[in-house]
């Protein structure tokens, strides 16, 4: 028996990889810096709402005043998405993290709605908004500079970028297309598409080190020798926080309708800042924001958390990342699932204490996130990400296994135009080719 090796693409040439990857480094290094100048403003923005203000009012942060900013926050981005041009975009509940590039016009709305949400501490990243400014920016620029260029190699390319931003390596972007171009039906390579998508994230990750991005690491212990008997709890804990995820599946289309009863954008938004700042009062600012800060503070110190506290925890996280993305605020889910998987991999450690925490955080977080994005390969590296620790990698690749099958025939974690049938697939908008059009 022999392995057919599929032919390759006449229209992939060493030629023109060398000649595109040009337009990739640029992509990339101008999407980390895009990014970067986000971050930044929603940091700033942050601070004056959570410090400075504060601060000269002589007001408590974590008391009411986090009632108080969300309620105006959701107020702020309800009123931009009613009266800005563009409206913010499209709704990002309904959305997947790559989508067909906006006008321009819309990018301004997108932008103030997604630094209200970042500095305000609604429970959204960045990922889906960014993509979305990077995408048409990119896109218009180079088909204004370099028009031979195929505008869904760009779309690619600046998606494969800030991705790489986002998580400080291109490995990211590498594992998330790898399903999208082996479902092209134009044969070749795959190694061969994914150069230019590499080379993008490549030149985005190396450009938010550059400008002193935090890295994405954590402080775990270690999981030492992987033992036999951690993989059926292992498997119990990765199971439980898919089911966990499956709810919350379930739970999102009734929170999205029961928000969107209110009819006006003002009103929505602004009634879903003020349950944010509610469940923000109840749960403190570990389960605000985005999380990828508030997973440092959880691991800081596992063992001040009991198991009650941690379900709390997620619980409350939950219903803030649901109401937050049901209410019209702009962001994607990616980095709040994140948070829910580390504080279930917490509970789990905590309810089966011979399960080490490393691999039981790793557990729960490809649970959670297999259900969220639907892709095994990212789930399993943002286990890794997190837990640090490359010797629970093969644990996991064998305790994805019954997770999956949990999650296989489950729709997309985001919500369908009442003209889509629920059982239609989500879009993945793949490039037609990855590398044609310039000679």
């Amino acid at each position: 028996m022999s392995l057919a090796i599929p032919p390759r693409d006449p229209d992939v040439t060493p030629k023109r990889l060398a000649l595109l990857a040009i337009p990739a480094l640029a992509i990339g290094a101008i999407s980390a810096v895009v990014l970067w100048a986000l971050n930044g403003v929603a940091s700033m923005l942050e601070s004056v709402l959570w410090a400075t203000i504060p601060d000269a009012l002589g007001v408590d942060p974590s008391g009411w005043w986090i009632v108080i900013v969300l309620t105006l926050t959701g107020l702020a981005v309800g009123l931009v998405l009613r009266y800005i041009p563009g409206h913010g975009g499209p709704d990002s509940a309904t959305t997947d993290l790559v989508e067909e590039p906006q006008p321009l016009r819309n990018l301004p709305g997108v932008l103030i709605v997604t630094v209200l949400a970042l500095a305000g501490g609604v429970s959204l990243g960045p990922e889906n908004p960014i993509i979305a400014v990077n995408t048409a920016l990119m896109v218009a620029a180079i088909a204004r500079l370099m028009p031979a260029v195929p505008k869904q190699l760009t779309v690619l390319l600046a998606a494969s970028a800030t991705i790489g931003a986002l998580f400080g390596t291109p490995v990211a972007a590498a594992l998330i297309f790898t399903g999208i171009l082996a479902a092209l039906k134009s044969g070749g390579a795959l190694w061969d598409r994914l150069f230019l998508p590499l080379v993008a994230a490549g030149a985005g990750s190396f450009t938010m080190h550059l400008l002193g991005a935090p890295p994405f690491k954590f402080a775990v212990p270690p999981y030492g020798t992987p033992q036999a008997f951690d993989l059926l709890t292992g498997a119990i804990v990765a199971t439980a926080a898919t089911v966990v995820g499956l709810a919350m599946l379930a739970a999102f289309p009734i929170i999205y309708r029961a928000m969107h009863s209110l009819r006006h954008p003002v009103l929505i938004a602004t009634a879903g800042g003020l349950l944010l700042g509610l469940l923000g009062l109840l749960g403190g600012p570990i389960t605000m924001f985005k999380g990828l800060e508030e997973i440092g503070e959880l691991l800081e110190d596992p063992g001040a958390y009991n198991a009650p506290q941690l379900a709390a925890i997620a619980g409350i996280k939950i219903l803030a990342l649901l109401i937050a993305a049901s209410s019209l605020f702009r962001g994607g889910r990616v980095f709040p699932a994140t948070f829910i998987g580390v504080a279930l991999g917490m509970l789990g450690n905590a309810l089966i204490p011979s399960l080490p925490l490393g691999l039981a955080i790793g557990c729960a977080i490809v649970g959670v996130l297999l259900v969220v994005t639907r892709d095994g390969w990212i789930a399993i590296f943002v286990a890794v990400a997190v837990a640090g620790d490359i010797t629970i990698l093969p644990m996991l690749c064998v305790i994805v296994l019954p997770a999956w099958l949990l999650v296989t025939r489950a729709p997309a974690f985001r919500i369908l135009p009442p003209e889509t049938p629920a059982a239609s697939p989500p879009a993945a908008s793949p490039p037609a080719s990855t590398t044609g059009g310039v000679e």
